[in-house]
């Protein structure tokens, strides 16, 4: 599950790398939201490691996701 971090080497793709207040799920190539659907078909039909591989993934994705609302929000308090 922690080798799925690596998907975070799309972010280097991006120009600039790291930009204050964008969120990464839509923006960087692998964290695309067809990409994310494949990661959910990989839940559904892929066994073993690619199963683990594709959860993970996904949950990377979900964090990604709430992680860039929590601090928007918690930036507005």
């Amino acid at each position: 599950m922690l080798a799925t971090m690596l998907v975070d080497v799309d972010h280097v793709l991006a120009t600039p790398i790291f930009q204050e207040g964008r969120s990464s799920i839509g923006f960087h190539p692998l964290h695309t939201y067809p990409m994310i659907f494949l990661y959910f078909l990989g839940v559904l039909f892929l066994r073993g490691n690619y199963r683990i591989i594709a959860i993970g993934l996904l949950f990377h994705m979900f964090t990604d996701f709430q992680d860039f609302y929590f601090w928007r929000w918690l930036m507005k308090l």
